[in-house]
């Protein structure tokens, strides 16, 4: 079991300067891919999302790959042709505006570090492996992570499908007294009233009778342990598990409600209560897993 939160971290010498990976997610019902990446890069942004895809199903993933120049390098990157070019256009395009266009020296200085920042960033296709590679090792760290929070969840999600089961149990346990207290309670009601009847009337009999039937959940509860042992497989079969785990948690809530609202007895009614509120603590853990 994986969970839909995680980040990774990697960097690595690379062309004179340094490149660093990043990796983080947080969950979401399908995958939500995003990668940032210099502009002189993009042709790789494909790549990259195939090795995402390669450890991860579900969540919103972002990719940040950044390269920073060595200090050397980028004091001599930008190109005075370059700068040149970027400020005729300027005054080219105030001029057709009738606007005073007169370069200062500090515009002169944002002009010449956005050129070297682009002419710092070496080729994609020189630095296509070095990439990769640090790709990968972020991707490494970022699903361990998420391993090891499933792993936790997974401990979670045993120990309340767990109690789920012995509450059911409980449930079994109590359905067959039901029919009878309601019939005791019948007779006792009857008794007050100063009605006395043989309890072999038949409209007593057929009042008992339909009670039962309403009652019987019988169904349910077998429907509800045969759902509990599907999730309790799904969750260890170490596959993708968040759909499916959905549509089963559905089940067990219907079925719980079934109960809750036939069996007509306080019991039963406490025990459906803490089934619900167990099934909504899973969901919302749920949300969670890849």
């Amino acid at each position: 079991m994986r969970s839909m939160t995680g980040y990774g971290r990697a960097g690595a010498a690379l062309a004179g300067g340094t490149l660093t990976v990043q990796v983080n997610s947080v969950n979401r019902k399908g995958l939500d891919l995003s990668v940032k990446l210099p502009e002189e890069w993009e042709s790789l942004e494909a790549e990259i999302g195939e090795r995402v895809r390669r450890v991860a199903s579900r969540g919103k993933v972002h990719v940040d790959v950044e390269f920073q120049a060595g200090k050397g390098r980028a004091d001599a990157s930008w190109s005075d042709e370059a700068v040149g070019a970027v400020l005729d256009r300027l005054a080219a395009l105030a001029d057709t505006r009738h606007i005073p266009f007169e370069p200062t020296a500090e515009l002169l200085w944002q002009v010449a570090s956005s050129q070297r920042t682009q002419a710092g960033v070496p080729a994609a296709d020189g630095v296509r492996v070095e990439v990769a590679r640090c790709v990968d090792e972020a991707l490494g760290a970022f699903a361990a992570m998420r391993g090891k929070e499933g792993e936790t969840l997974l401990e979670d999600f045993t120990a309340r499908v767990g109690l789920c089961r012995r509450t059911i149990d409980a449930v079994a346990q109590r359905a067959p007294a039901v029919a009878p207290g309601y019939r005791a309670l019948l007779l006792k009601r009857l008794r007050d009233a100063g009605l006395e009847l043989d309890l072999g009337d038949e409209r007593v009999l057929r009042e008992i009778a339909l009670f039962a039937d309403r009652c019987d959940v019988s169904e349910e509860i077998t429907r509800f342990r045969s759902h509990l042992e599907q999730l309790s497989a799904l969750l260890g079969s170490g596959e993708e598990i968040g759909r499916k785990a959905d549509f089963i948690l559905q089940e067990l809530g219907r079925e719980a409600n079934t109960i809750g609202s036939k069996a007509n007895d306080l019991e039963i009614a406490k025990s459906v209560i803490e089934l619900k509120n167990e099934l909504e603590r899973i969901r919302e853990q749920m949300a969670n897993v890849e």
